[in-house]
């Protein structure tokens, strides 16, 4: 895993200026990749890291939390230990942040680290109770 798999491409189809809402569903490793903790542990590092490079281009958390049960579909598959909603204010703003040699060098090794998977599904909005931005 790692930023080789994000898919510039689809991302560029969608609307670049248009805000986004990325979501995170996330499965962690027992222990760490390179020793230091837990899978959690080494996501807390990139969580630490990544937060203020969002901020830095006008994103912010919506939400984060812990993923209980499936509560409708198949359960094969779908565990998933940790949910967050990310807001960014444009599509481009994330493709900067995750393209940025700062992302690669420093963040993305925790997460490689931390993550046994990490699947970022980005959202165009249909409808919301919440203005962003």
């Amino acid at each position: 895993m790692g930023v080789n798999l994000l898919n510039v491409r689809g991302l560029e189809a969608m609307e670049l200026q248009a805000p986004v809402v990325m979501v995170n569903l996330m499965r962690f490793r027992e222990r760490s990749l390179d020793g230091d903790g837990s899978g959690w542990d080494a996501y807390l590092r990139y969580s630490a890291l990544t937060v203020p490079m969002i901020k830095a281009r006008g994103g912010t958390l919506l939400w984060t939390g812990d993923a209980k049960a499936v509560a409708l579909g198949v359960e094969a598959g779908n565990q998933w230990d940790y949910l967050a909603l990310v807001y960014y204010p444009t599509v481009a703003a994330f493709i900067d942040m995750m393209t940025s040699a700062d992302y690669e060098t420093r963040c993305d090794p925790h997460r490689t680290n931390g993550c046994a998977e990490h699947v970022i599904i980005a959202t165009k909005e249909a409808y919301s109770k919440f203005k962003v931005g």
